[in-house]
C-alpha cells in the first residue's frame, strides 16, 4: 500500500492531514452531540502518560487533588461580572431535571473558580490555613461553535488548579512556579515541544484575572497553539465570595488567588508538532508502546526470538508490545505502527535471523539499522533517549525558523502568516493589537527584553510575539 494513499500530505492540506491522522491512527471520533468527542484507547493512553507527568509535578509544587461538582448554581457565575461575561457565550445551562423545571438554573462547569471559591470561603479562616493549594482533574463544557477534535471541543478533559495565598507576591510567585516547573518542564522535557513562555495582554487575559501567563507552541503549519495558562486572580473572587483570613496581627484580610490549567489539547499539540506524512511520531516519554517487536513470519525460530527480545525489553522497564499477527501482512502492520507513532520498531524475521540479525527502526528518522540479535533489546532501549532528544531538537529548529524579527505592525501581519512575528510592544501597542486581531493575528504573549517574564506591558523593552492561532 503506497504511503501517499493513507494520509493527505501535510504540505498539501494541513487541516485535512490532521483529520486523517486523528481518524486513521485511531485517536478519536466525533461524539453524537456536536462538538463532543470519543477518545479512543491509544490517545487516552497517551493522555494518561501526560497526566501522570503533570500530576507528579503538581504534587511536587505542593498542591493536593480534590474534586468539585459538575453542576454550578448559575447565581455563582453572576457574582463575578468579568468572569460571567467572558464565559456567557460558551455556557451550557440546565433548566430541567427529574422531569421538572428547576427553581434555579444550573451551569455545567466551564471552569471551577466560582464553586471552588464558595468552599474556600469556608475552609480558610486564619493565616495558618495558607497557602491552600488544590488541583482538580475533571471534564468541563464550553459550547464550541467551531469544534475540532482535541483542539476545540464542547467537552474536554483537563486539570485545573486553584490556590489561596496570604500576599500578592506569594500568589504571583506560585503562578509562575506552576508555569515554569509544571507546564514548561512537562511540555519541553516530556512532550518534546519547545514553548514561548510569557504574559498575556489585557485583551487576551483570562476573564476575571488580573494577569495571565501562557505557554505557546508553534505547530507544523506555523500557527500558534496556547498549550497552558496560569492566572493571577488577585482578590476579585475572594471579595465576591468573602474568602477572608485573620493575619498574624488579628486583622481580617482577603486572600490572593491563582488558577491554572492544561487540557487534552496537548494531544493535538503532539500531533501537529511532531507528526509527519506517515502519521504520529510520539516522544518515548508519552508513547503507550515505546518499542514494538514485529514478527515478520513465525518460521526458523523467529517467534521464540521475538518473544525473548520483548521479554528482555520489559525487564529493562520499556513499554513493549509483541506483534505476532502473522495472518496480517508485515507491510500493513508496519504502516499501522508508524501511524500510531511508536518510537522504535524491531523487525524479527527468519531471513535476517539466519544471518544472526534483526532490524531496529527509528520512527523519528526512519533509519533502519540491521544488527546482531544479541544486544538488540539494549540497542532499542538506548535509542529511546535519542528519539526523545531528536524530536525536541527538530521542533526547536522549526520554532526558531518560524520566528521573524520585525519592526512594524504591517510586517508583523506578513510574518504571522507563516509563524511567529516578534516586535517591540512599543511599536504595536493596544491600537495595533486591535487592528491585527481584526485580521486574525493575535498577540500570543509578551516577554521581557532578556526573554524573561515582564512585570507589565509598560516595562521598557517588552517584546510581543504575534501569530495566527488555533
Amino acid at each position: 500500500m503506497a504511503q501517499q494513499s493513507i494520509l493527505t500530505p501535510r504540505a498539501t492540506d494541513f487541516p485535512k492531514w490532521y483529520q486523517d491522522v486523528v481518524a486513521k491512527a485511531g485517536l478519536a471520533e466525533n461524539g453524537p452531540v456536536r462538538g463532543t468527542m470519543v477518545i479512543r484507547p491509544w490517545a487516552y493512553a497517551v493522555w494518561e502518560h501526560v497526566q501522570a507527568a503533570l500530576d507528579r509535578r503538581i504534587k511536587e509544587a505542593g498542591a493536593e487533588n480534590a474534586y468539585f461538582p459538575l453542576f454550578i448554581p448559575e447565581e455563582y457565575l453572576r457574582r463575578e461580572a468579568d468572569h460571567v461575561e467572558g464565559f456567557s457565550p460558551e455556557l451550557a445551562v440546565v433548566t430541567h431535571g427529574g422531569g421538572k423545571e428547576l427553581e434555579e438554573p444550573v451551569v455545567v462547569r466551564p471552569t471551577s473558580e466560582t464553586i471552588i471559591n464558595s468552599y474556600f470561603s469556608k475552609w480558610v479562616q486564619s493565616y495558618r490555613d495558607l497557602p491552600l493549594l488544590i488541583n482538580q482533574w475533571a471534564n468541563v463544557v464550553r459550547w464550541e461553535l467551531r469544534p475540532r477534535l482535541f483542539l476545540r471541543t464542547t467537552e474536554f478533559l483537563w486539570q485545573e488548579g486553584h490556590t489561596c495565598h496570604a500576599t500578592q507576591d506569594d500568589a504571583r510567585d506560585y503562578s509562575v512556579r506552576i508555569l515554569r516547573e509544571v507546564y514548561e518542564d512537562t511540555m519541553v522535557n516530556v512532550l518534546g515541544i519547545p514553548v514561548r513562555v510569557g504574559r498575556k495582554t489585557a485583551r487576551e487575559r483570562f476573564a476575571g484575572a488580573i494577569n495571565s501567563w501562557t505557554c505557546e507552541g508553534v505547530m507544523g503549519d506555523g500557527k500558534a497553539l496556547q498549550m497552558g495558562t496560569s492566572h493571577e486572580l488577585g482578590q476579585n473572587f475572594a471579595k465576591v465570595f468573602e474568602t477572608l483570613y485573620l493575619d498574624d496581627s488579628g486583622n481580617q484580610q482577603h486572600v490572593w488567588q491563582t488558577s491554572w490549567g492544561v487540557s487534552t489539547r496537548l494531544i493535538g499539540a503532539l500531533i501537529m508538532t511532531h507528526g509527519d506524512d506517515k502519521g504520529l511520531r510520539l516522544p518515548p516519554a508519552v508513547a503507550p508502546t515505546q518499542v514494538v517487536v514485529l514478527l515478520v513470519r513465525d518460521e526458523g525460530g523467529a517467534g521464540e526470538k521475538a518473544a525473548a527480545i520483548a521479554a528482555e525489553l520489559k525487564r529493562r522497564g520499556v513499554r513493549v508490545h509483541l506483534d505476532t499477527r502473522v495472518d496480517t501482512s508485515f507491510g500493513r502492520r508496519a504502516v499501522d505502527w508508524e501511524l500510531k507513532g511508536v518510537p522504535v520498531r524491531i523487525e524479527v524475521g527468519p531471513r535476517d535471523l539466519a544471518e544472526g540479525k534483526v532490524t531496529v527502526v527509528r520512527r523519528d528518522t526512519g533509519d533502519k539499522q540491521p544488527g546482531p540479535v544479541e544486544g538488540a533489546a539494549a540497542r532499542a532501549a538506548d535509542l529511546l533517549a535519542e528519539v526523545q532528544a531528536s524530536l525536541l531538537a527538530e521542533a526547536t529548529a522549526l520554532r526558531d525558523s518560524r520566528t521573524a524579527d520585525v519592526a512594524r505592525a504591517d510586517e508583523a501581519y506578513e510574518a504571522a502568516q507563516t509563524g511567529f512575528a516578534r516586535l517591540p510592544w512599543d511599536a504595536l501597542g493596544d491600537d495595533g493589537e486591535t487592528e491585527l486581531a481584526q485580521k486574525g493575528v493575535s498577540v500570543r504573549c509578551l516577554q521581557a527584553a532578556d526573554g524573561g517574564l515582564p512585570h507589565g506591558e509598560a516595562e521598557p523593552g517588552t517584546v510581543a510575539y504575534l501569530a495566527r492561532a488555533y
